[in-house]
């Protein structure tokens, strides 16, 4: 009997035992990523490694800790370096394990395409397996073939280390010790680069190395110059003070390094780097990451409310992020802020909304509360931002910032100042040269056979340096960005009238100044600075710019003053290009903003409102229709036959009938005004049946 109760009670122990062993494992979930407790891996889901997305990625305890986990061919990549093209990924519950197979190199992108890269001369294919075991996971890499003598050194796994959350924390490599440090620190080392050995992967690339590569110090170079790096070793520990970001690397085969990614790129990240040893190519590289696993950790509930408040009679919904574990539901509680502290409003059952990628979402409806007041929500021991219910809730720093500051500091040709600061100085005032043919240059510029224009490359063209907000970091002019801007603040204008007036825009003397108003409506002067850089533009080029941005690409990665990117002086090498191209899509579009934002400029603003009406008429007269710009016609004799009333404009938009009730999805939002004003009652009735 005995015997029997004691076989009985190992058994139940065996289980319990496994189970709880299972519970400590990494398992490989229908959610395609390896989860154990509060730590996750992922493995190519993201492919976007010049985003730091992208390869073998790292969440503990809610934090991105690292990731881009992949073979790269330089020790400290960037944005602008080589990245490889992901054929397969193959993800096997039943193993538990996620393997992926790639190629160096991605061909798509040598030398063409948004960002061209320059690959070199090094072809290759290799599997990346990341497998999960016990409380540890294991990345393994095989080649199809050794690194060839000459690329010894520069083919190599690295991960990425997000620095933002480890300045000033420390690390361990066999016994060594350090701290990460807020800036990159020498010493460097020169080598030479894979630059050397450029590759030929796709004849029909039209972006120039010589642009691409410059003089100097070049983006696209990373890998001539490195920083020594902090620690070589086989073994390799984050944060080990803190239980919730601690993980450790070994490494079965090739040394570990430790670089630091800033050393070549000011938003570069730490990077734990093996290379690939000579001779190596099936087992080439193996690691075994072994996070820190908190067991009774929970991600904490967030809580969101909107950051402007409530009107007290709208729709009130708070919205509550939940780990995807947490089975418990707690009653979220509505709480009145007043001088004596908190008062309890509100509380009831959150609604279940489901669950989202890594999260459950709860929805706390508090509508019913029309006091007027600061409110809190509480989730256990969750709260949110403190927000406000009141009837002028929108009436002050809700839109106004974005008039205040946004669009003025984001002007192009002028000085900004705002009292003692000087948010950027004079800028771009050289623009702009005209931009070689046949050419692919980055962040999407190309330029065709021809300039389209008078102009041959390389010429200065006059009347471009006027008016246009930069594109927010890389300080470029794109014409839908110019154009739809100026059309959003007309059509609000239209809309709402609003005379809102807290800065000085001087366009005479190119200077702005924020918080110093001049009696003029801060709306109509924004609508002003967009229409003159779409309308000079035009005028200058007797067509629309593609676009206007700096020539190279050390200047178009440049952390500074906008007024730096250039001297002001036309006509030499720093001055930035301008594009042209033929999109029939684009240029109606543009002709139906522009020609809204001439309704509003009369009376304001006379010769620009003129001279806008003057370019809308003349592309939606000149620009060949496609079945693609069909929509773009629409929209364009739309806004024609309101600001002009023109039976021209009537008459294209009743013929367009059929098309327009087939497509009232696409076209139904901009199209309502006009149908009021054409007052044809077969029209009407067609767009409403609709």
């Amino acid at each position: 009997m005995n015997k029997t109760i004691i076989c009985f009670l190992l058994g139940v122990y065996s289980v319990t035992m496994f189970t709880s062993l299972r519970g400590q494992e990494f398992t490989l979930g229908a959610s395609g990523y390896f989860r154990n407790k509060g730590v996750e891996v992922m493995a190519y889901d993201d492919i976007y490694p010049e985003g730091h997305q992208g390869g073998v990625s790292l969440i503990m305890h809610g934090n991105r800790v690292a990731t881009n986990g992949d073979i790269r061919l330089e020790p400290t990549p960037g944005q602008w370096q080589p990245v490889p093209r992901q054929n397969r990924r193959d993800a096997d519950m039943n193993a538990n394990t996620i393997t992926a197979w790639l190629t160096f190199p991605d061909s798509s992108r040598h030398m063409t395409g948004f960002n061209p890269m320059i690959y070199p001369d090094l072809t290759f294919h290799y599997k990346v397996n990341v497998r999960g075991e016990g409380s540890a996971v294991i990345v393994t890499v095989d080649l199809d073939r050794p690194v060839p003598e000459e690329f010894l050194g520069k083919v190599g796994f690295n991960l990425e280390l997000f620095p933002g959350t480890l300045f000033g924390k420390p690390w361990i490599m066999d016994g060594q010790t350090g701290i990460f440090p807020q800036q990159p620190n020498g010493p460097t080392r020169l080598e030479s680069s894979n630059h050397a050995h450029r590759g030929e992967f796709n004849p029909g690339g039209k972006a120039s190395v010589e642009l691409l590569s410059g003089t100097g110090y070049s983006p696209i170079i990373a890998d001539d110059i490195v920083s020594e790096p902090y620690a070589v070793g086989k073994r390799f520990t984050v944060r080990p003070e803190d239980p919730y970001n601690r993980f450790t690397i070994e490494s079965k085969g090739a040394d570990l390094k430790l670089y630091d990614g800033r050393m070549n790129h000011n938003n570069g990240w730490f990077v734990l780097r093996s290379e690939v040893p000579a001779g190596r190519a099936r087992g080439a590289i193996e690691w075994v990451i072994t996070p820190n696993m908190v067991d009774d950790w929970l991600y904490e509930p967030v809580i969101q409310t909107s950051q402007i408040g409530y009107h007290p009679d709208q729709p009130k919904v708070a919205v509550i992020e939940l780990d995807n574990r947490d089975t418990k539901r707690q009653m979220p509680v509505l709480y009145q802020i007043t001088e004596e502290g908190r008062k309890k409003v509100l509380t009831n059952e959150g609604s279940e909304w489901g669950n989202f990628l890594r999260y459950n979402y709860l929805k706390f409806d508090f509508s019913a509360v029309k006091e007027e007041g600061l409110y809190q929500v509480s989730y256990g021991n969750s709260r949110s931002s403190v927000f406000r219910i009141a009837d002028e809730v929108y009436d002050r720093g809700v839109w106004q910032p974005v008039l205040e500051y946004f669009l003025p500091v984001q002007m192009c040709h002028v000085r900004v100042n705002e009292k003692y600061r000087v948010w950027h100085d004079f800028c771009h005032m050289d623009d702009a040269r005209m931009a070689p043919v046949d050419l692919n240059h980055i962040d999407g510029y190309a330029q065709g056979s021809s300039t389209l224009t008078r102009f041959n490359p390389g010429d200065p063209v006059p009347g471009l340096n006027i008016g246009g907000w930069h594109d927010a970091g890389d300080f470029d002019l794109r014409v839908e960005s110019q154009a739809g801007e100026t059309y959003i603040l007309a059509l609000a204008y239209e809309a709402f009238g609003n005379d809102y007036d807290a800065t000085a825009i001087d366009q005479s003397s190119r200077v702005v100044e924020i918080h110093q108003p001049d009696g003029k409506a801060d709306m109509l002067q924004q609508i002003e600075n967009g229409a003159l850089t779409v309308v000079g533009g035009y005028r200058a080029l007797g067509r629309l710019y593609r676009g206007i941005i700096c020539n190279d690409l050390r200047q178009y990665v440049m952390l500074g003053d906008a007024g730096a990117m250039t001297d002001n002086n036309p006509g030499n090498r720093d001055d930035r290009w301008v594009f042209t191209e033929e999109n029939p899509v684009r240029e109606l579009t543009t002709a139906a903003q522009l020609a809204a934002a001439s309704r509003v400029l009369k009376g304001f603003n006379d010769t620009l409102s003129v001279q806008a009406l003057d370019v809308a008429r003349e592309l939606f007269d000149i620009t060949n229709e496609t079945g693609f710009s069909k929509s773009a016609k629409v929209h364009a004799a739309v806004e024609l036959y309101l600001t002009t009333g023109e039976d021209k404009y009537r008459e294209y938009l009743l013929q367009e009938t059929g098309y327009i009730t087939q497509n009232i999805g696409r076209v139904g939002w901009f199209l309502g005004r006009a149908e009021k004003k054409m007052n044809d009652t077969g029209f009407t009735k067609a767009v409403r049946d609709a």
